[in-house]
């Protein structure tokens, strides 16, 4: 912008001290008719009026560029933290994952494991009332079988009385007969 005003005013001195000679060329001279004086300062206004547009011209191309440039890095910029954005996603999304997949491995691993505890329940179960059932059938066996031995054992001292009884009374015939 500095540099479109520098270039204004130098255009304008250099143009304004040549209108400015021209006019008084002309006015001195008296030669010059008005129509062709007026002509000349329309056309040498004309020339400075483009001038300053192209100067304007060439100042808003300028800016334009120096926009465009900052457009350019500014979606630079973008698309860099675009591309970083992505891989942080990336990596979240890597994170989750493998934790999901290990959790849907685990419980269907437990599920499976549910699955056979059920009837090895079952088994237990039925073994635990047929070992229960077996203990008892043991235990009344075991408690027949000490009664019979207490039996056995009445019955053994019994006939060891009656035969010890016999003996005493055979010898008691004995030694009567002698």
């Amino acid at each position: 912008m500095k540099e479109m005003q520098a270039i204004e005013t130098s255009q304008s001195t250099t143009v304004a001290p040549a209108v400015h000679s021209r006019q008084l060329g002309a006015q001195l001279s008296g030669s010059m008719s008005f129509s062709s004086q007026m002509s000349k300062e329309d056309e040498e206004m004309s020339r400075t009026a483009l001038s300053a547009f192209r100067a304007k011209e060439e100042e808003i191309e300028k800016k334009k560029m120096e926009i465009r440039e900052r457009v350019q890095a500014q979606l630079g910029r973008v698309e860099e933290e675009t591309k970083r954005l992505a891989l942080i996603r990336e990596e979240l999304e890597g994170l989750a994952d493998p934790m999901r997949k290990e959790v849907a491995l685990v419980r269907k691993k437990i599920d499976s494991v549910n699955k056979e505890l059920k009837p090895l329940g079952h088994t237990v179960q039925k073994k635990e009332r047929e070992y229960k059932e077996a203990l008892e059938a043991f235990n009344e066996k075991n408690r027949e079988k000490v009664q019979l031995i207490t039996r056995l054992m009445e019955l053994v001292g019994e006939s060891e009385k009656m035969r010890m009884k016999k003996l005493e009374e055979l010898s008691k015939n004995i030694d009567s007969i002698h």
